[in-house]
């Protein structure tokens, strides 16, 4: 059995009002009774149980996901899971909510950031496009003792640096590998594409997905990478623009977690067949996996990362250092047989 806190008192040979003092934090306590105290957490291996303080306490956790107002299916996949996340931590005194905002407008995300109470809100999973406005309320949250986790999408100038994603230049260099390998030393040009280019996550795929093509597939050309903001119209006419003038295009990447709108366009421009390699399992992509409408899926576990920035949040809060390799999201392969 695990020492209690009556076994830490015998051992530091102290009251156990004492304990309850040093464990807490609480002044009254001499500076070498606490380092007596230290030691015999050490010598016996004692570990608080904070589930079980915090029962007592009826301490809760109030986290929110702040996610985009507007997006395809992977938003709708991460709220399921957020939901899943919250039934399943509920035992923890942790209740998680899902708060939709225009990611766009980050003036009004740095508002409703700035309109937070840290005695109601006690941690954010923030997924929005890296701003000066954001960042800055970031770094005000966290000096308010609102525990911030940067979730998929990340703010790298930010005092935070909990950041819960895959490592999305090795996910570009990635889909790079695979273009270039599927592609077999053929030549012509890649169409790169994404929702907006001042998302992190797509900067950085990008910068990795050129430095494999410019060094191992010379022969492959990426155009300029293509903003569509979601925009059906938009997505349509670009492309027909570059088939017209561009004959010679092999493949498609999407840098952006939506890849319904740019896919199902090109797949309605040309007949040509393309590889085509994408990002995130949602319905579509795995439906497009399986019919053969794309090649293959980069993605990364939704549930691992919600779970993953709740227990980040969490041992914030209890002011503990989170296990970093509980929390490392590992980079996933999908292919039509492996799915």
């Amino acid at each position: 059995m695990r020492p209690t806190a009556k076994d830490l008192a015998a051992e530091a040979g102290v009251s156990l009002a004492t304990i309850d003092r040093v464990l807490n934090g609480r002044p009254g306590v001499k500076p070498r009774t606490i380092t007596k105290v230290n030691e015999a957490i050490d010598r016996i291996g004692f570990v608080r149980n904070l589930s079980a303080v915090n029962l007592a306490r009826k301490k809760s956790y109030q986290f929110r996901f702040l996610l985009p107002e507007h997006g395809d299916q992977f938003l709708d996949v991460l709220v399921s899971h957020i939901d899943e996340a919250k039934t399943a931590f509920s035992a923890e005194m942790v209740d998680a909510t899902t708060v939709r905002l225009p990611a766009e407008d980050p003036y009004r995300l740095a508002a409703y950031l700035g309109s937070l109470d840290a005695s109601l809100v006690h941690g954010i999973a923030i997924m929005a496009p890296e701003s000066p406005q954001v960042r800055d309320a970031i770094n005000r949250l966290l000096e308010r003792g609102i525990e911030v986790v940067q979730f998929i999408a990340g703010q790298p100038k930010a005092v935070s640096t909990d950041f819960v994603g895959i490592n999305n230049y090795a996910a570009g260099a990635t889909a790079a590998q695979l273009m270039g390998r599927f592609l077999g030393g053929q030549k012509g040009k890649i169409i790169v594409t994404s929702e907006t280019m001042q998302s992190r996550d797509s900067i950085d795929r990008r910068l990795g997905f050129d430095e494999v093509m410019n060094r191992e597939y010379q022969d492959l050309q990426t155009l300029p990478s293509i903003e569509t903001h979601s925009d059906l119209a938009r997505t349509r006419k670009i492309f027909n623009n570059i088939v017209t003038n561009y004959p010679d295009i092999l493949g498609i990447y999407v840098l952006s977690s939506e890849a319904r709108i740019p896919i199902e366009e090109m797949s309605k421009i040309t007949t040509q067949p393309l590889v085509k390699i994408v990002h995130e399992r949602t319905p579509f992509t795995e439906a497009a996996l399986q019919n053969g409408q794309i090649d293959a899926v980069i993605a990364q576990n939704p549930g691992h990362l919600v779970r993953s920035a709740i227990r980040i949040l969490k041992a914030r809060n209890d002011q503990r250092e989170p296990l970093a390799s509980q929390e490392k999201i590992r980079i996933e392969i999908l292919l039509k047989e492996n799915l």
